[in-house]
């Protein structure tokens, strides 16, 4: 406790009661334990304070990962849908000009 031993806490004591006397001594004691509930309260206060707006912090930076992340994965189904999209059409009009050819080639046989 604040590196006090034993004996210099004794020390004070008589020291005070010396000084301040009997009468008072007991509402000083008592003012002096409501001050420092007091401050251990307001310490307390302040810790969780800055805990929380410490997780809100870490909330927000792994809420702006996630909205990255999931813009990143849109971006990719986007690309994906339009490479299946341009194979598709690629292989349709592949597909297409080869009928027309072969029904070129039948219009020829019957003329």
């Amino acid at each position: 406790m604040f590196g006090i031993g034993m004996p210099e806490l004794v020390i004070i004591l008589v020291i005070a009661l010396i000084v301040i006397g009997p009468q008072k001594l007991p509402d000083l004691a008592k003012s002096l334990g409501k001050g420092l509930a007091e401050f251990k309260k307001a310490t307390d206060d302040f810790k969780q304070t800055i805990e929380a707006d410490s997780r809100t912090e870490e909330e927000k930076e792994h809420l702006a990962k996630l909205a990255e992340a999931k813009k990143k994965a849109e971006e990719e189904k986007v690309r994906e849908a339009e490479e299946l999209k341009a194979k598709v059409e690629g292989t349709t009009a592949a597909a297409e000009p080869v009928p027309a050819a072969a029904a070129a080639g039948e219009a020829e046989k019957k003329a």
